[in-house]
């Protein structure tokens, strides 16, 4: 089978399975908005550095990522698909059609997170092209990331918990970068220019994370 019409297949039903059931969508958007709402009501009128409101905004898209993304193959095992995608594809295949459906899942609850990260927080941008491409650079490593992870977790009996408890400190480089390129945008912040290092590194981040995870998802789809 072609490689690029394996992957889309993946991705199409992985699509088409998810706006039938809607299941990841309502799951990751209801934990963003609500997280997103106590720190609004927990902050109430008191107006906090944009450090602190740049980790605020990263820490509520990193759990709700964890708590929905890691169900792209616990899905498979549960409707026992598994079998049947291994007879007819190959892993690098199934691992990019999951890793475009699970980009294109945060990179969307990225943005209502993001909207309602400013409306909520009463947040002014300054940089709405850097902290757009900061989103979108994030959504790759964090979404690279989650996919690989949760292949391994798939079968495992405690897998529930066990995906955040890999992924937090994989994340470490990510998490320092997206904070400091949000902050950058932010009033205060020097915007493109102190935001360069920081843009290369997650750069660096997503495609070291999806070439290796490529290279080696046909041995850990395999075993």
């Amino acid at each position: 089978m072609n490689w690029l019409y394996g992957t889309w297949a993946v991705f199409e039903k992985d699509l088409r399975l998810e706006l039938r059931s809607r299941y990841a969508v309502s799951m990751l958007l209801l934990f963003v908005l609500s997280s997103l709402l106590l720190v609004a009501f927990g902050l109430g009128p008191v107006t906090v550095s944009p450090r602190v409101q740049s980790a605020l905004l990263w820490v509520v898209i990193l759990f709700s990522a964890a708590v929905g993304l890691g169900r792209a193959f616990i899905s498979e095992e549960e409707r026992g698909t598994v079998l049947l995608l291994r007879l007819n594809t190959r892993g690098s295949m199934v691992y990019a059609g999951k890793l475009l459906f699970n980009f294109l899942l945060v990179l969307g609850v990225n943005l209502v997170a993001l909207g309602a990260f400013i409306l909520l927080l009463r947040v002014a941008v300054q940089a709405p092209g850097l902290l757009l491409a900061t989103l979108v650079l994030g959504a790759l490593g964090l979404a690279g990331a989650t996919t690989l992870l949760a292949a391994l977790i798939a079968r495992a009996a405690n897998r529930g918990p066990l995906l955040p408890v890999l992924l937090f400190p994989l994340l470490v480089p990510l998490l320092l970068s997206v904070v400091s390129a949000t902050r950058a945008a932010l009033p205060g912040g020097n915007g493109w220019r102190e935001a360069g290092d920081e843009l290369t590194t997650l750069f660096g981040f997503a495609g070291v994370v999806i070439t290796v995870s490529v290279l080696l998802f046909d041995h850990v789809w395999n075993e």
